[in-house]
């Protein structure tokens, strides 16, 4: 099928790997394309076969997830990394944003939650599942405050849709905008906030507690 979204795993766990695959290669449109164990493997196989969405855990043996992610965004950006994992520390679901990741979910979600997330990251949008939020964006008030004096009410609303995967004419309809002033505002929060990238903007809206949970 020209339309499937390929998808590589990788976790240290066999049973995990197999149990995933069970799980998603079924699912209409999404094809399980290989399975390793590390985060090498998961870089070295990705660079053969071209995977549209790697989804990997953190702790894995020879390199780890956080390793393998800063690699992938390094060496293979049009990878969408997925991270699958069972740690619930927020300094993990932190490090693993900053690493460059297009989403975090908690392993005990389930297969239907995982088919939206891999469609999500797919579509060069970011998820996050409930959990993962909720840890993510807990005691970040003050945060959020900043970051809202700097942009208007309209401009963070259009921000968190930004950082939700919208794109501008999604979020025109959303908010019963002409593309035109979405993209006005969007070329307003750049400056505001001195960012040039749309990613750069994803970054700042997690960083600052500005995406819901």
């Amino acid at each position: 099928m020209m339309n499937e979204i390929r998808v590589l795993l990788a976790d240290d766990h066999p049973m995990v790997r197999e149990g995933l695959r069970a799980s998603l290669d079924g699912e209409d449109g999404i094809r399980i394309v290989g399975d390793v164990s590390n985060g090498q493997e998961a870089l070295n196989l990705a660079s053969e076969i071209k995977p549209d969405v790697v989804m990997m855990d953190i702790s894995m043996p020879v390199m780890n997830g956080l390793e393998a992610a800063e690699l992938f965004k390094q060496q293979q950006p049009d990878v969408r990394v997925l991270i699958l994992s069972m740690h619930e520390d927020r300094e993990y679901i932190m490090k693993m944003v900053q690493s460059g990741v297009s989403g975090y979910v908690l392993k005990d979600v389930a297969a239907e939650e995982l088919v939206l997330a891999i469609q999500t990251v797919h579509k060069r949008g970011t998820y996050f599942s409930s959990g993962a939020s909720s840890i993510l964006f807990s005691q970040m008030g003050q945060q959020q405050e900043e970051a809202a004096v700097k942009i208007s009410k309209r401009e963070e609303t259009v921000l968190k849709l930004i950082a939700e995967g919208l794109c501008n004419k999604d979020i025109a309809r959303r908010l019963d905008l002409s593309v035109r002033t979405v993209e006005a505002h969007k070329q307003n929060i750049k400056k505001k906030l001195e960012i040039t990238t749309s990613a750069g903007l994803i970054r700042y809206a997690l960083d600052n507690g500005l995406v819901e949970g």
